[in-house]
């Protein structure tokens, strides 16, 4: 996909925990295709860090920046933080995300002694609780069943998977879409409304029990589509 003249034409695209494993390997990614990104953090410096090494790496357009500033100067702002910190990050940032495009890649899992396994969200799902914390801007849920230790491996030239991404806004799902389709390998296929992101994100328990049993990274692929 062309940049210069497509969907993704002069968007710059915030990744908040994007010195986590997840949020890194995304960065690298978009980094590479040619779509600006800001590497957000609670600490400068290792936002500062992580963004030098990738732009390094991949010849792209990335800077670090706290959080706040991160999200303020994405045009799409991507959230790959924890679980545990989810409400309190999205709350904390209502203001500048507001008028943003906001994605989702939460997953609301626990683990024991069995593995992984979803945890019930008030809201429906991590993409609900962020969309009512935010009622200004356009949540989008995606990226969730994606292996971080794919993404983030630069001998692995394609990501072979496919993106459900869900939402209640057809121009933002289609931009999220064309953020997945930017990345050899992976295609965005549109996967229903926000209402539906529970079963979405708590599969990802089901795709981590594959990867342990078969010691893979498994991803989803659509049918007929």
């Amino acid at each position: 996909m062309a940049i210069a003249d497509g969907p993704l034409a002069g968007v710059t695209v915030a990744v908040l925990g994007g010195t986590g494993p997840q949020g890194r390997g995304l960065v690298r990614r978009w980094a590479a295709a040619g779509v600006p990104v800001v590497v957000g953090s609670r600490s400068a410096d290792r936002a500062g860090e992580t963004s030098a090494d990738l732009a390094e790496a991949t010849g792209g357009d990335v800077r670090g920046a706290v959080n706040d500033e991160a999200a303020a100067a994405g045009d799409v702002v991507v959230l790959a933080v924890p679980w545990d910190g989810h409400a309190d990050l999205v709350r904390s940032l209502a203001r500048p995300l507001a008028g943003k495009v906001v994605v989702d890649c939460v997953n609301p899992l626990a683990f024991d002694k069995q593995g992984a396994y979803a945890v019930p969200v008030p809201e429906g799902s991590a993409a609900q609780q962020a969309a009512a914390l935010l009622p200004d801007s356009t949540v989008i849920a995606a990226f969730h069943h994606v292996s971080a230790a794919l993404l983030d491996d630069s001998s692995v030239a394609s990501v072979e998977t496919d993106v459900l991404v869900l939402g209640d806004d057809r121009d933002a799902t289609d931009l999220v879409r064309a953020l997945a389709d930017v990345i050899p390998g992976m295609r965005g296929i549109y996967g229903g409304r926000l209402r539906n992101a529970h079963q979405v994100e708590a599969l990802t328990a089901n795709l981590i029990s594959i990867n342990r049993r078969y010691k893979a990274h498994a991803g989803i692929r659509v049918t007929d589509v």
